[in-house]
């Protein structure tokens, strides 16, 4: 023990003392309890969904449990680097990304008639899932550059990138993951402080690229129609969800007691939350999207504690993308919207979701670790540093 805590002892000064003095403990720990949560999800929704397709009940749990290790490793690695690093690991995902992307519409596994999955050796990959969080990160490192140095077209950059992903997935088509590019640009214009005007436009458009797709996916229209008149629709998985969500009550059925979720076709993966209500309760629910909006606040206060530029907009952006999905996700599973193929982050099964989303929280606290000399040259925490490095007045 005592080998151990020289390792993470402050005097010493070593890689692993400055990571652990520097990184947010608590944004980490609130991830990792995130992920604990989905593991206990995954003991209580899966097994049904297994024994339907003929699979061990606990072939799902397996799976999830083993990709945590894959998604903590990265989660971990790519939380020690510094901010160049991460601009050169989200630039180098980034391209792989989209030609995996391209690839995909020509190479793809089409499952209900989109293209989103393409197969190494027996193993599935949705390279979308990468493409978030880098892109993240290269949109506002150009956007910074721009706010720096007005001759960098960051803006347009940006703004083309954008295109060009967006583009690649409505040809998959994913509108899903579409819409999560979007209000990730919208949130980096927004930060970057475009007027106004710009952001009505902005807003006008992406209600626009609403009705475009209601107009020229069925599978959109068919299910915002049975959003808005359930009798005249397909609205199975809907129902199904609402039935898991309020026979468990306050306090739930008890671990293994549920009975809409064993009818409930995702309910290890897009509607994991109404499985585990049936099972944990309303409460258990409650503690679990108040996690959530913890790691989404405490992301966006880190955020916007940076001193650079960079360091701010690429948090920020990666805070936006997680909070973004989870209220996707919680959403549908509430019947507040219609369905849409968009996981839990960190609960929902899904191997590279899980790892993607490690790869993005690592970065998120990369970019939001302090900087060494306000911990080793003052042994203070956070808040006293930040206040003697006049921070205080922008928290």
């Amino acid at each position: 023990m005592t080998a151990i805590s020289a390792w993470f002892s402050r005097e010493r000064k070593t890689p692993i003392a400055e990571w652990w003095w520097t990184v947010d403990r608590e944004l980490m720990f609130a991830l990792l309890a995130l992920m604990g949560f989905g593991v206990l999800l995954s003991f209580a929704a899966s097994p049904p969904v297994a024994e339907r397709i003929g699979l061990g009940p606990w072939h799902f749990t397996q799976r999830h449990v083993l990709f945590c290790v894959p998604a903590l490793g990265a989660m971990l690695l790519a939380s020690l680097v510094n901010a160049r690093w991460a601009r050169v690991i989200a630039l180098g995902t980034l391209v792989s990304g989209v030609v995996l992307l391209a690839l995909t519409l020509r190479f793809g596994v089409e499952v209900k008639g989109a293209r989103r999955w393409i197969s190494f050796m027996g193993q599935s990959l949705q390279p979308s899932e990468f493409v978030k969080p880098s892109y993240a990160i290269i949109s506002a490192w150009l956007i910074s550059e721009q706010m720096k140095r007005k001759d960098v077209p960051g803006h347009v950059l940006a703004g083309g990138l954008t295109a060009l992903i967006v583009g690649l997935l409505l040809l998959q088509p994913d509108v899903g993951q579409t819409a999560l590019m979007v209000a990730t640009y919208g949130g980096l214009l927004f930060l970057s402080g475009i007027s106004w005007w710009l952001i009505a436009a902005f807003s006008g458009a992406a209600a626009g690229m609403v009705g475009l797709a209601y107009l020229f996916f069925p599978h959109v229209a068919r299910r915002i129609n049975a959003f808005i008149n359930p009798e005249n629709g397909d609205n199975y998985q809907a129902e199904r969800a609402l039935e898991s969500l309020l026979e468990g009550g306050w306090f739930g059925m008890g671990p293994g007691e549920g009975i809409a979720r064993r009818y409930l076709p995702d309910a290890h993966a897009d509607f994991v939350f109404a499985a585990g209500a049936s099972e944990f309760g309303i409460l258990f629910c409650l503690m679990l999207v108040g996690l959530i909006a913890f790691i989404v606040i405490r992301a966006l206060n880190l955020a916007l504690c940076q001193h650079n530029l960079f360091n701010r907009l690429a948090a920020s952006a990666l805070a936006i993308q997680f909070g973004v999905q989870s209220a996707i996700n919680l959403t549908v599973n509430l019947n507040l919207m219609p369905p849409k193929g968009m996981t839990l982050p960190f609960v929902s099964y899904g191997g590279t979701s899980m790892i993607a989303i490690g790869l993005s929280m690592g970065l998120l606290l990369a970019l939001t670790r302090r900087k060494p000399e306000e911990t080793f040259a003052t042994g203070l925490p956070i808040r006293s540093a930040l206040d003697q490095s006049g921070v205080q007045g922008k928290r």
